[in-house]
């Protein structure tokens, strides 16, 4: 018998792929915020791309901590209830640091915006590429008829 086959494994690689690309894009993020607007252009590009990389990352962990309660005879329903419920935590707590973010004095918003940009994107393109490479079988233990009779229907 084949084992189960999980997700777990390439959540677990895109995670990795994309904490490498924000830790590279909040060093660019930072040097160029610094470069555009000084001290607070780096908070702010720094911030930026925490915020770009934070959102996209609870969408992964959500669905890792669902497939965590597989086998259980409320699996589907818990799966879902943890996936929605980690969606609608990210979608306050967007709108929260936005309205929050956006007032203070310090923050340079554009470069705020492009350090979100650009991460939400790079962490995008590492969704992209792990999945086109995901080895997991579209069908398993999929039995097929056997027919020894080349005249049977």
């Amino acid at each position: 018998m084949t084992p189960p086959i999980s997700s777990t494994p390439i959540l677990r690689r895109a995670l990795l792929w994309s904490a490498v690309v924000t830790g590279v894009l909040l060093i660019v993020a930072v040097a160029i915020g610094a470069l555009v607007a000084g001290g607070d252009g780096a908070l702010s590009g720094g911030i930026g791309a925490a915020v770009g990389a934070i959102f996209p990352a609870l969408t992964a962990v959500s669905i890792l901590i669902g497939n965590r309660f597989y086998g259980h005879p409320a699996w589907l329903q818990i799966f879902f209830g943890v996936v929605l419920g980690g969606w609608l935590l990210k979608f306050v707590l967007v709108i929260v640091a936005f309205l929050l973010l956006l007032r203070l004095e310090w923050v340079v918003a554009p470069v705020f915006f492009f350090a979100l940009l650009a991460t939400a994107v790079g962490s995008l393109v590492v969704d992209l590429v792990v999945i086109s490479r995901m080895r997991l079988p579209a069908v398993s233990e999929t039995v097929l008829p056997q027919h020894t009779d080349p005249d049977a229907v």
